[in-house]
């Protein structure tokens, strides 16, 4: 008999030899049906692998990541097994299961192509299979054997990876009439895979280096009930109708040139407003906390990323280092700004304890060399700002600074609408301290300053063992969208590392020097990515307070131009941003097109309101408010943005 540990503590025996299923049968049989993989461990099993020693076990249903992440494993491998049927003498590279189904990257073989048009083709052919129910089973397998046999196949692909993988620890997985070479974990048999969308087809190089073939890569998705994927993709055209690129070119917010070059974004005068306002606004409150902003230059001495070691970290994923006259000499385009700050706290002179924490906040554009084939709207370019901070600190400040930072990243997401979000903690493994750098009671400290900083503010937080830095651990802020995807915007990360690279120091109390405590911070992560994410998020319909255009007015004829002009120029001179749509159109042509443009407020301006100085009032998904004097109007838009942005003093008084 065997003790099997569940998360609530308590213990039952079983025989050795017990499954996953089987556990999960012995509780009930909904929850047998439900179960898609278990953890054993800290790892995560095929239900079906028998356990023969103590263990402690998670059961993974559906909503659990670890259960979806075996469903789509399995889907992966039940798609190549329809592309190894209509496609004999298919090679494959990897199938992994992503956050949102799996793709597999695929060789189906010279002058053979497969396009969107052949996959409603292959959806059947899975259907058919997993009809079958055909177990997947796992065998562990020899070095030799699984090369030869893929090698026997032909597929160099899997030969390749085999080479990289030790003997002894290699598995192959079977379902049906096709044997992939993979570590698991699947589902039993493929009768759970019930609902079947192939989404797309793209190219993607082996092992993501250009210089090698490019192989097809097709993209799915599996739910186990057909009304999980109905949903899906209704939720999948919304997706699409706010698609960041799409919006970001009608409402002339960014654009990308390739005389400029492919993943450098140019930002428009209306993107440029709403970030410059988004900026602003940040460094408002960074300004109540105590931060001091700095700027640095865009390249540094080759010599300042080796001694962070960004270069052994990033160099490969790096500009080419930029030449001088002057031999030897060496520059990059900075892939971070952190080494720039640990400089500037050494240019600032000798520190006290007391001056203790110094928050060094900029805006600082990096620059990193993404393939072509990563690059994707603003969410992956190869120049972004980051809104950076570093905050140097004592030992016994780090839970304080994490409040403090947290008290910021809560008062940007109330302040655009993020209401749904989570935080992840990573913490060193609990075995494996040998990789970790700085002392055993430094990590110790900063770890549970990390977990009562959540439990103090009540944010509900996953701790995740082994995630945490070499150089320290750190706290990630996952938001849900409008359409319910995740995002990671927010990062917290403690690094005991630089400030030893940087030799960065201050007088204790002791009179002795030490060495500071670094936190990294980024409410946003980027404003790329951010301006991205709160494109698709609003569908375009910006806060008031951030929107590039609050109002426009639209005059009934072009007699009322005139009076539409000096309205604008009365709202401007109030600080509210204002255009005139005085084209020579009828008036409900001006409104659906300005519909389009998601701008909040349309005043409609004619005879009357001409005679009375008033204006008639559109919002935005209201329809009519009616009519009001230019005065009363602008006193609604300021009420309206204040009560917006004084949301975060409300925030901080909390």
């Amino acid at each position: 008999m065997i003790n099997i540990t569940f998360p609530d503590g308590n213990v039952r025996q079983y025989e050795s030899g017990v499954t996953g299923w089987d556990i999960a049968g012995s509780i009930s049989s909904r929850l047998q049906q439900d179960v898609l993989s278990v953890g054993v461990n800290d790892q995560i099993w095929d239900l079906t692998r028998p356990i023969t020693e103590d263990a402690s076990i998670k059961l993974y249903k559906w909503d659990d990541p670890e259960g979806r992440h075996a469903f789509w494993h399995s889907s992966a491998h039940l798609m190549a097994e329809a592309l190894e049927a209509l496609y004999p003498g298919t090679k494959f590279g990897i199938g992994p299961a992503i956050e949102n189904g799996f793709y597999y990257d695929v060789d189906p073989g010279e002058g053979i192509s497969i396009k969107d048009a052949d996959l409603p083709a292959i959806e059947k052919k899975m259907t058919e299979l997993a009809a079958q129910k055909s177990e997947y089973i796992r065998r562990p397998i020899s070095k030799n054997e699984v090369l030869r046999y893929f090698e026997d196949k032909q597929d160099e692909y899997k030969v390749e990876l085999i080479t990289d993988l030790a003997d002894g620890t290699i598995t192959t997985y079977t379902q049906g009439n096709f044997t992939d070479l993979c570590r698991g974990p699947h589902l039993p048999n493929t009768s759970y895979i019930k609902a079947i969308k192939l989404l797309s087809v793209a190219g993607a190089y082996w092992r993501g280096d250009e210089k090698r073939k490019q192989l097809t890569r097709i993209y799915g998705i599996t739910f186990p009930k057909k009304k999980q994927l109905d949903e899906y993709l209704v939720m999948l055209e919304e997706a699409k109708k706010r698609d960041h690129r799409k919006i970001g070119k009608e409402l002339q917010l960014f654009a990308f040139s390739q005389n400029v070059g492919s993943g450098l974004p140019l930002w428009l005068p209306r993107g440029t407003q709403l970030r410059l306002r988004l900026e602003e606004f940040l460094k408002q409150i960074q300004k109540k906390f105590g931060y001091q902003q700095v700027i640095s230059p865009h390249i540094g001495s080759k010599q300042l990323y080796i001694t962070s070691g960004h270069w052994a970290k990033y160099g490969a994923d790096s500009f080419r280092p930029i030449t001088t006259p002057q031999e030897g000499e060496e520059f990059m385009l900075k892939p971070m700004n952190c080494p720039h700050h640990c400089e500037i706290y050494k240019s600032l002179g000798v520190h006290s304890y007391r001056d203790l924490p110094i928050r060094l906040a900029e805006f600082g554009t990096v620059y990193r060399y993404e393939q072509s084939g990563e690059l994707h709207g603003l969410t992956r370019v190869r120049g972004f700002t980051q809104d950076d901070a570093h905050l140097f600190c004592r030992p016994d400040q780090i839970k304080e600074e994490f409040i403090k930072v947290m008290d910021i990243i809560f008062i940007i997401f109330k302040a655009l609408d993020f209401q749904n979000f989570e935080a992840q903690i990573s913490l060193r493994d609990k075995v494996n301290r040998e990789k970790y750098i700085g002392s055993e009671e430094n990590w110790e400290r900063a770890e549970q300053a990390i977990i009562e900083a959540c439990q103090e503010k009540g944010l509900p937080a996953v701790i995740e063992y082994g995630e945490a830095a070499f150089y320290g651990p750190k706290l990630d802020f996952m938001v849900k969208d409008a359409l319910g995807r995740r995002w990671q915007l927010g990062t917290i990360q403690v690094d005991y590392n630089l400030p030893e690279r940087f030799e960065l120091e201050y007088t204790g109390e002791d009179n002795k020097k030490h060495r500071p405590v670094m936190i990294h911070r980024a409410p946003f992560g980027s404003m790329e990515r951010f301006v991205a994410v709160l494109i698709e998020h609003t569908a375009g319909k910006f806060p008031l307070w951030l929107t590039p255009d609050q109002v426009v007015i639209l005059p009934i004829s072009e007699k009322f131009n005139d009076y539409a002009h000096s309205v604008a120029r009365t709202l401007n001179d109030q600080d509210i941003r204002v255009q005139v749509d005085d084209r020579n159109e009828k008036i409900g042509r001006k409104i659906r097109d300005n519909e389009l443009k998601r701008i909040p407020y349309m005043l409609i301006v004619g005879e009357k309101e001409a005679e009375n100085g008033e204006v008639s009032v559109r919002k935005q998904g209201s329809g009519d408010v009616g009519s009001m004097k230019i005065a009363t109007f602008a006193e609604l838009i300021h009420s309206e943005v204040n009560s917006m942005l004084n949301a975060w003093q409300a925030e901080r008084a909390e």
